[in-house]
């Protein structure tokens, strides 16, 4: 792997690209997204400026996904480092949305129940893509290479419907999870952003739903 690739000007501006939405959305950009906000005439053309930067090391291409891009070496401690300063935790009282903090989810009841709620947070609504209607504490790193680590707070918007590529809090029999979602003919999967966790596959008939879609992180620094 290459920490300092050599990147030529209209690379470094994908790789900005990337970061930046990666940070504001959690989501890396589909290749039609860079070609529409660089000017490219096709996708394709996107396609093989992701290609060179998969080459020096600096991203990871994932086959599959219209978003399967994860940022590698110095690129992805980059965004952790801008994640880290840019979604501290504000000082209570100064925010403007009350966010409660779900800890453990029981297996069969809503997940906004109150006795879920381990307490409530005041933050800034500026730091989300959309309006988030909880806090979810993220466990596990296998959402690491979408910049989602163990102990961050994950701001989630209620919702039933996902689109593909979407990073998603999905229910799963008894168990809760934070995954990035894609249907196909055979079912569900639920793809993990770190190549040491396996994709979960939900067939037809399996106990499954949607609780509600990635809008947002806070890096839990305020809280240790």
């Amino acid at each position: 792997m290459i920490d300092n690739p050599k990147l030529t000007a209209r690379q470094q501006q994908i790789l900005d690209l990337i970061q930046h939405t990666i940070a504001s959305t959690g989501s890396p950009p589909t290749r039609a997204e860079i070609a529409s906000e660089l000017g490219f005439k096709s996708a394709n053309a996107a396609e093989e400026h992701l290609q060179a930067l998969a080459r020096k090391g600096a991203i990871e291409l994932v086959s599959g996904t219209s978003r399967g891009i994860r940022l590698r070496g110095d690129a992805l401690r980059s965004i952790n480092a801008a994640r880290n300063k840019q979604f501290i935790l504000p000082i209570p009282g100064l925010g403007q949305l009350s966010l409660p903090l779900i800890g453990r989810v029981a297996a069969g009841s809503p997940i906004l129940a109150q006795e879920h709620v381990d307490q409530t947070y005041c933050v800034e609504s500026s730091l989300f893509s959309a309006k988030p209607d909880y806090l979810l504490k993220v466990r596990g790193m296998s959402m690491r290479d979408a910049g989602i680590m163990d102990g961050d707070l994950l701001a989630v918007q209620s919702s039933k419907d996902a689109k593909n590529g979407q990073i998603v809090v999905a229910r799963l029999g008894e168990e809760v999870t934070v995954k990035r979602f894609r249907r196909t003919l055979d079912g569900i999967e639920l793809i993990a952003e770190n190549p040491d966790y396996k994709t979960i596959f939900v067939e037809p008939g399996e106990p499954f739903e949607i609780e509600g879609l990635a809008v947002g992180l806070i890096r839990n620094t305020m809280l240790m």
